[in-house]
């Protein structure tokens, strides 16, 4: 294949070269795609399993409340005051239309820790309240006798 370097056919070829253009966007994205998940990490917890899950999809619009070992309350992963939360609640989903709190717990916090933060959010008048817990994996083989 011969190269057309614009001089014997009288003008300058104006054909933009997008290769250079898609790798770079290709490797933007791989970047991307790794960094994302580690954005999204938020407070560190061991979640309780339970076997009837539903899958939710996380979203930023979310809000969540997360409780950790040591009782610290994390309000969309930065602390803060129990006291404080209905307030904060409040504040956040002043504008929205659904008003869905989520709550995640570490499974070494004890109950009453979990009811403290769920009194808060009756305060702020939030109804709609979900547990996020881990999927318990199926230790049952499926195939295989004894």
């Amino acid at each position: 294949m011969a190269m057309d370097l614009g001089g014997a056919k009288g003008g300058v070829k104006s054909d933009i070269n997008v290769t250079p253009l898609v790798d770079v966007m290709l490797v933007l994205l791989i970047i991307m795609m790794l960094i994302a998940p580690m954005l999204q990490q938020g407070v560190s917890l061991r979640l309780p399993t339970a076997t009837n899950t539903v899958d939710k999809p996380e979203s930023q619009d979310q809000t969540v409340i997360s409780i950790a070992a040591n009782k610290e309350v994390y309000l969309n992963a930065k602390p803060i005051r129990e006291a404080d939360l209905a307030q904060r609640i409040t504040d956040i989903l002043e504008g929205k239309t659904e008003k869905i709190v989520l709550i995640k717990a570490d499974e070494e916090v004890e109950y009453g820790a979990v009811m403290g933060v769920m009194d808060q959010l009756r305060q702020a008048a939030i109804e709609d309240v979900g547990l996020i817990t881990e999927k318990r994996k199926d230790t049952s083989g499926g195939a295989g006798g004894q």
